[in-house]
This record gives C-alpha cells, sequence and structure tokens, in this order.
C-alpha cells in the first residue's frame, strides 16, 4: 500500500502569476467538505490530478492548510454529542442509505476511479463493489456490538460492559484504492456514533469527492463526515489536533511508521496498515494449467499496484523450471492499454514518478545480476503516447537477498526464485521484514496447513494468488506492514472506532 509523494506539478499562486490563474479558472479545483458544506480551501499551492492513460489534466487538487483542518475537525467535535446520542438503529438507516446511493451509481464511480487511477475498468468495479461490502458489515454494527452481561459475577453483584463512541477520527487514505480503502473506515466509525474528517490521496481526490457528493442525498447531520484535500500537511495537522482522537491508515511502511509515531506524541489511537512484499510459493504438485493465470492476475492486477499483489514467485522443488518458462510464454502475451478500453490485462502506473520509480528498481535488479528475462520498459501505447506506461517485466537468477527480491517495487515486476522444499521457502518468507501476505499453490492439504501455521504472514492464500479478506474479516498483517493492535475492516475496525466501559453493580 505505497504511498508515493506527490510530485505531479506543483501551483503556487501568486500575485504575479496571472497565466497559472487564468489555467485554473479553465480546470475546475476541488473543494472540501466541511460541516455539510462545500467550502474552497484556504490553499495557496495545487496540484494538477492526471489522468495516469493519457497525461491529460483532470482537474486541480488543493493543498490545504491547518485552518482547513481546524474548520473540519472544529466541526466534527461539534457535530460529535449528538451523533453519539442517537440511536443506532437511526445511525444504521444512513448506512442503508449510503449503500444504496453507491449501487445505483457503481457504474460511474468505478469510470471515475480508472480515469484518475488507470486500472482496468473491470478492476475497478471490483473495488466499488469491496466499498460495498463494507457499508454491508457496518450495518450489522446493532448486533455485533452489544455489550455483555454477567448476572451474579459476586454475591449480588452483576458486570457489564458497554461499547461507547469517542469522537473524531481521521482516515488517511492511499492512492492505490480510492473508493474501497476509505470504506474499510468510515461506515465503521459513523454507525458507531464517531465523527470523521477524511484525507483522499491527493493523487485520486475525485473519486472522494464525487462519493461525498452522492452522499449529501443521505441527509448526515452536519459535521458528522468532512472531506479535506490535501497532503502530508493535513495529515500532521489532523495527527495534532486537539479534537482528533485517532487515525486510521493505509500507506507505504515509511509512512505507516511517520503517522504512528506521531499519533502516539499527541497521545491518538492508531490504525496504520503499511507495505508489503508477498511471495507465492509454488509446490511440485501445483496445476500450473489451472492456477497460472491466477498467479499472473496477482502480479499484474492493478499494474502491481496494490498491497496483496504477488511479487516474489517461488517454485519449489521439481516444478521451479517449468514455472519459470511458463511464466514467460504467458506474460510474452499480456496486452498493456487505456483502461477504459477492452482487451488489456494492465492499464498504466498512476504517475510519471511512479513509473521512474519502477525502473530504478529494475536497473537495481540488473546490476544485482538479476536476469530480466521479460523486458517492459519499451513498452509504446501509440493512441495515448502521455500516459504512464510500463509492460511486465520478469526477473529470473535473482538472489533472495538483492533489492530487487527485498523492497517493495509496486509495480508490474515478477521476481522468480528457487528453493528445494517448503521448509527453506517458508524461511525466505519470514527473513522478510513484511508481512502482508503470502500464498501457496498445493493440492496436498498437509503442505498447506504447515505453510498456514509457520509463515509470518497475514494475509494467507490457498491457491489464490490475492488473499483479499471479505469485509466480513479483518484485513491483517504483520511485521513492518502493520502498527497497532486493531485491523481494518470487520469487528476489528468497529472496536477501534469505540472504547468501553465496564460497571461493576451492587443489586
Amino acid at each position: 500500500m505505497n504511498i508515493l509523494v506527490a510530485r505531479l506539478r506543483r501551483v503556487r499562486l501568486d500575485c504575479g502569476e496571472a497565466k497559472e490563474v487564468q489555467k485554473m479558472a479553465k480546470t475546475e479545483v476541488l473543494r472540501n467538505y466541511v460541516d455539510g458544506k462545500w467550502v474552497k480551501s484556504r490553499a495557496k499551492e495545487y496540484l494538477d490530478v492526471e489522468n495516469p492513460g493519457t497525461g491529460e489534466r483532470l482537474k486541480m487538487v488543493p493543498l490545504s492548510t491547518e485552518r482547513d483542518v481546524d474548520k473540519a475537525a472544529g466541526a466534527a467535535h461539534e457535530a460529535f454529542t449528538e451523533w453519539s446520542q442517537t440511536p443506532i438503529l437511526e445511525r444504521q438507516q444512513y448506512l442503508f442509505k449510503m449503500k444504496r446511493v453507491l449501487e445505483d451509481n457503481l457504474e460511474e464511480l468505478a469510470r471515475t476511479i480508472t480515469l484518475e487511477h488507470g486500472k482496468l475498468l473491470p478492476e475497478a468495479r471490483g473495488e466499488m463493489k469491496r466499498a460495498i461490502e463494507n457499508i454491508d458489515y457496518a450495518i450489522a454494527a446493532p448486533a455485533l456490538m452489544q455489550g455483555r452481561v454477567m448476572m451474579n459475577a459476586a454475591h449480588d453483584v452483576d458486570c457489564e460492559m458497554h461499547y461507547f463512541p469517542e469522537g473524531v477520527f481521521a482516515i488517511v487514505c492511499p492512492f492505490n484504492f480510492p473508493a474501497m480503502i476509505p470504506f474499510w473506515f468510515l461506515p465503521h466509525a459513523v454507525i458507531m456514533g464517531n465523527t470523521c474528517v477524511v484525507k483522499p490521496s491527493e493523487q485520486v481526490p475525485i473519486t472522494m469527492q464525487r462519493i461525498f457528493e452522492l452522499m449529501e442525498s443521505v441527509g448526515f447531520p452536519k459535521g458528522v463526515i468532512n472531506l479535506v484535500n490535501g497532503d502530508r500537511v493535513v495529515v500532521d495537522a489532523l495527527l495534532e489536533h486537539p479534537d482528533v482522537r485517532g487515525v486510521a491508515s493505509v500507506s507505504s511502511a515509511p509512512v505507516m511508521k511517520d503517522i504512528a509515531i506521531k499519533a502516539v506524541r499527541n497521545g491518538k489511537k492508531f490504525l496504520c496498515q503499511g507495505g508489503a512484499k508477498n511471495f507465492i510459493v509454488v509446490m511440485p504438485d501445483a496445476d500450473l494449467d489451472k492456477h497460472l493465470p491466477n498467479i499472473l492476475g496477482s502480479i499484474y492486477g492493478n499494474t502491481g499496484q496494490r498491497c496483496l499483489a504477488g511479487s516474489n514467485v517461488v517454485g519449489v522443488g521439481e516444478i521451479a523450471a517449468r514455472l519459470k518458462m511458463r511464466v514467460v510464454e504467458a506474460v510474452k502475451d499480456m496486452q498493456v492499454g487505456y483502461g477504459l478500453e477492452e482487451g488489456f490485462q494492465m492499464g498504466p502506473l498512476i504517475s510519471r514518478v511512479a513509473r521512474e520509480r519502477v525502473l530504478d528498481y529494475v536497473a537495481k535488479g540488473m546490476k544485482e545480476r538479476g536476469s530480466l528475462a521479460v523486458d517492459g520498459r519499451g513498452v509504446k501505447i501509440p493512441a495515448h503516447p502521455g500516459g504512464h506506461y510500463l509492460g511486465p517485466m520478469v526477473f529470473q537468477d535473482v538472489s533472495p537477498d538483492s533489492t530487487i527480491a527485498q523492497e517493495e517495487v509496486f509495480g508490474p515486476v515478477l521476481v522468480h526464485l528457487e528453493t528445494k522444499n517448503l521448509d527453506k521457502a517458508i524461511s525466505m518468507i519470514n527473513a522478510s521484514r513484511y508481512g502482508n501476505a503470502a500464498s501457496i499453490y498445493t493440492q496436498d492439504p498437509a503442505a498447506a496447513r504447515k505453510f498456514i501455521m509457520n509463515v509470518k504472514a497475514g494475509n494467507l492464500g490457498w491457491n489464490i494468488g490475492v488473499p483479499a479478506p471479505i469485509a466480513f474479516f479483518p484485513f491483517a498483517g504483520m511485521k513492518e506492514s502493520f502498527m497497532g493492535v486493531l485491523h481494518g475492516q470487520s469487528d476489528e475496525a468497529l472496536r477501534f472506532f469505540t472504547d468501553i466501559k465496564v460497571v461493576t453493580k451492587r443489586s
């Protein structure tokens, strides 16, 4: 879940820059949503929001200020008392309406995701469905988050435990899933009686802008949900604001650590999901005819820009040579193109900076004597020469200790590794500093169980290349892929947005 530092063309509006003012007049500038109203940011700097498939400017996003954050956090704080005392069954009705409005506009929102992110339209539709599934789960909170009672815990003494909302929460989002990841948190926060301030990625702010526009029809009371655009200035201001109780975020590992440390310094709760370097282990009994498309979909889906993407593919024993050959054959046939057009298996990267970053890793891999068996650096899309495209790439003959096998590339790069047995494959996985996901392909239940019991990663797959938990299970993570106590999605998210009171009483 890598958040790339936004280095798109930055515009600063000083008095003498009349040309930039004229350009902005022709391009819509996104607004913040605060206290039930669309408001203009006090920003002096703006970023272009690009269509990564074409390179064209779609809109401009303000880099909001600390004063913008103060207004949003203050509005959320003001709304909290009344919202937290609203009966949960009444709060539930808002989520029913939220679910309906997203379902009714799913296709439009999916196209918006593809326009500003670049992922293929079917992938964007899948993302929207996952977002809505999280609303489905949060709607069940009245049943899931009931308290506990023990009568006669001692003579004439009863004990009770109750969940209570805590206040204002910040939700800090990455670029790779503009709609889904905010909904790992937002519906859970509000159903439990909290208010929130959402900070979308400055690279893909249009999707949440449109979702908030649609959610106006839901009729949330003023201040319950707020949206502030910007970069790390906004994140730091939220982490330092006295009215903000906690933060839920998804980011790269370095950003995750920064957010967690600042949250602790400022006395905030934090739920931080971070980066990844995921392994796919292919056992000798794996059915390559059946499973190879699934393996490649894990690696190249979303152009490799997801925290559950496979990256290191480990051939175990006698299958390694055959896997090596089959992967190259299949990858050479993959088609790259514009996400709104049909017939492609992969779209562009999010930005020029992201593309250059992947190319830097490819250069390091070659310098460390890895063999680039499939080279996607020269791919061209004649109809869209301004897009940020790379073709799929395959590294072979790579040392497990090399940079390309150790660091999160966040792009369409497969690293083929080999090992003699499952024990060595497990050791290879556990030596990684990341622990987000790992998968095994085998027909042997004993091998799968050994893998599940011994691998130190939070999201595990058995004959599944992208082990993405449905919304009814938490999105796990270990080591440098997670910081906190509770994870996103499901009951863990509901619990994160509450505290408990235990009442001991004598009759």
